[in-house]
């Protein structure tokens, strides 16, 4: 352990002995007790894809529940377009202009990127999650339980994380063996066993503040679901294409009914979870967050634009307009979030771990990106410190938002394209040329939020060509 990671872990450790000594409500607006933190993180779901946000054709019913319990959030934003590097930005408060991963790939985390794992494990909370963890792999050193994570179940790497009826997982540094699966075998859903792992968890350690992370990956390719999930949707719509299969996915003929099963069938879990603090008294020591990872994809034989996925936004997955990075974002924490609000301030994944560093007490890293919401959450806006800017980079392209103004740049060899999203949400109208003294300002600060990464460049080296011999 270095000495930063060392000072770390006692700060932290005096903090929650502070922390957890004073159990009364504190005169500048604290907590009786350091809240449990779950946080649900579903994979590949569109900003359109709950009721809540507008979904007409795909049932979740637990979730609008949640959303009239709890806040809706109606401009958060995830880390990036894709798994990895929205990982990171979660983890580490970084944006993507700053963050050590900034796009797809295998590469961990360093030893000085300070994770919120990390955070909550000094803070005194136990920790745990499921799912897809994309920041490092058993032999790196940024594997989960290598930074805070005291229990993980799931995959590591993304590309084992494209089916949901693997041979294996893994389970604390081991491999987790799944024979029935063996041999093509299709016998046990993945997504089961992280719910039923989540459910475990918290009943094991509801006498102690926890935190937990389930990356679910539903919706994400491949398309697939267990039959009784698949009963409530099949033959309602049509199928015009059936998906083949490819290396990658299963070959499905009814990609629209399988999608929405999914998703529901996710939406089925939560509620279990939600159900399980109500029966354990946790309800009101506990704030859960549903989000995305990214925006909406057609991978697998999956058809977003049949439920518009993405809602009223332009673009999906991979790409830095709306569609590809705004997604939903549900708060539940009763007594302290206010039931049925609707919050339009705009944050984004960075702003987790300072949100999170506040609510336990505990000290954050220096230069994060982002800045606690937890006045927000608590509706005391006068309290709220500002963000005004909020990039993203997906080499080549880049994004930024500055209040109702977005920028978007395909590549740097491309023209600057403006947005004004309080009237123009669907990204149609570009203003460049309307509004030039906004563009410059736009384009100006494009350029200053972020530094050059040599794993990441912005614009990628050309392999070089091959001569004919």
């Amino acid at each position: 352990m270095n000495d930063r990671v060392l000072s770390l872990a006692v700060l932290g450790a005096l903090v929650a002995q502070v922390v957890s000594s004073s159990h009364g409500l504190t005169a500048d607006g604290g907590f009786e007790r350091r809240p449990n933190v779950i946080y649900i993180l579903a994979d590949d779901l569109g900003y359109g894809d709950l009721g809540s946000y507008g979904q007409q054709l795909i049932r979740t019913p637990r979730l609008d529940r949640m959303a009239a319990e709890g806040m809706r959030f109606t401009q958060h934003y995830a880390g990036a377009p894709s798994c990895h590097p929205s990982r990171c930005v979660l983890f580490t408060g970084k944006h993507t202009g700053h963050a050590r991963i900034r796009a797809n790939s295998k590469r961990p985390l360093h030893a000085d990127d300070s994770t919120l794992s990390q955070m909550f494990q000094q803070a005194g909370y136990a920790t745990g999650g499921v799912g897809k963890w994309s920041l490092g792999d058993a032999d790196t050193i940024s594997a989960p339980w290598r930074v805070g994570m005291d229990e993980f179940f799931g995959y590591l790497d993304q590309t084992h994380a494209h089916t949901y009826y693997p041979d294996f997982l893994w389970r604390d540094g081991q491999r987790y063996e799944i024979p029935e699966n063996r041999d093509g075998g299709r016998k046990v859903y993945s997504h089961d066993l992280f719910a039923a792992q989540t459910l475990d968890f918290i009943r094991r350690h509801r006498e102690r503040p926890f935190f937990f992370y389930a990356a679910f990956t539903i919706p994400h390719a491949e398309v697939t679901v267990p039959d009784d999930s698949l009963d409530e949707y099949r033959g309602q719509w049509p199928e015009p294409k059936a998906f083949p299969g490819s290396k990658t996915y299963c070959p499905q003929d009814q990609p629209r009914a399988v999608r929405a099963a999914m998703i529901t069938r996710m939406d089925r879990d939560i509620g279990r979870i939600l159900d399980l603090l109500d029966e354990l008294g946790l309800v009101e020591d506990t704030l859960v967050m549903v989000t995305s990872d990214n925006g909406p994809v057609s991978a697998g034989g999956q058809d977003p634009a049949f439920f518009r996925s993405a809602g009223p936004l332009r673009g999906s997955k991979f790409g830095l307009y709306e569609g590809g990075i705004r997604v939903p974002l549900i708060a539940r924490w009763p007594g302290k979030v206010a039931a049925g609000s609707t919050c339009a301030r705009i944050s984004d994944f960075a702003d987790m771990l300072p949100t999170f560093a506040e609510l336990i007490g505990a000290v954050p890293p220096s230069g994060l990106d982002g800045v606690s919401i937890v006045p927000t959450l608590l509706s005391q806006p006068e309290r709220q410190a500002q963000r005004e800017l909020f990039y993203w980079e997906a080499a080549p392209q880049q994004a930024l938002r500055w209040g109702d103004w977005k920028a978007y740049r395909a590549a740097p060899d491309r023209p600057l394209e403006v947005y004004d999203l309080s009237s123009d949400i669907g990204e149609k109208t570009n203003l460049v040329h309307e509004r030039p003294d906004i563009a410059a300002k736009l384009e100006r600060w494009m350029a200053e939020s972020r530094v050059d990464s040599p794993d990441f460049p912005l614009v990628p080296e050309k392999s070089p060509k091959k001569t004919a011999k």
